[in-house]
């Protein structure tokens, strides 16, 4: 019996290129920093913060990986400009992860968490979108380390540095504190159909102060 597969919504998949995009073929390697070597026997996913029962739920990989399995159809936008459109992205939906670790009444935001202490933040909503995904495959193959094997998080809507490579874990989190990029100039949000690019074209309420 084969997984489901999910198409996204228009701004996600389908709706051709936002502003300022333009489309890629094949999928460049972009990312800050070395990659990560994988060891099985320590890597371990987490979910911490404001969690509805206030304790640290924990997966190994082989356990994460044995979580419900759906496939997505939807684009990456990379916010240096490029678009691939219509990648087929497999793995373990977001709302699965917020179904099994239930966050506190009162969270509003999610911080990201990946190798070498890389950080997205991402509004609640965002985060529990029906298309975002702990991708462990594209087009039916596994990632490889390069684009983020053995987990990345695809959230299709958002420029692609809202989804880190090597995640490792959440932090539920009750106010909104920027991650890596989003301290460092880009914007809080990063909505590509309006072109949310960088911190400076922020309005009020958009994020914490820099």
């Amino acid at each position: 019996m084969g997984h489901p597969v999910e198409h996204a919504s228009r701004e996600a998949a389908g709706a051709g290129l936002p502003p300022g995009q333009r489309l890629q073929r094949g999928w460049p390697v972009t990312h800050y920093g070395p990659v990560p070597k994988f060891r099985p026997e320590r890597w371990e996913f987490r979910v911490f913060g404001a969690t509805a029962d206030s304790g640290a739920h924990i997966w190994n990989h082989e356990q994460f990986t044995a979580l419900p399995y759906t496939t997505v159809v939807a684009d990456l936008h990379c916010v240096t400009k490029f678009s691939m459109l219509g990648a087929e992205w497999g793995g373990v939906p977001a709302r699965t992860v917020l179904e099994l670790a239930p966050p506190a009444p009162d969270v509003t935001h999610v911080m990201v968490w990946a190798e070498y202490g890389f950080s997205s933040n991402l509004r609640l909503a965002d985060f529990a979108a029906e298309h975002t995904l702990f991708a462990t495959h594209k087009d039916g193959e596994l990632l490889t380390a390069e684009h983020g094997f053995p987990v990345r998080l695809v959230v299709p809507h958002l420029y692609a540095w809202k989804g880190p490579k090597w995640v490792r874990g959440i932090e539920y989190m009750t106010a909104d504190r920027r991650g890596f990029w989003e301290e460092r100039g880009y914007h809080n949000i990063g909505d590509p159909w309006r072109e949310q690019r960088y911190s400076y074209q922020e309005g009020p309420g958009d994020g914490p102060e820099l």
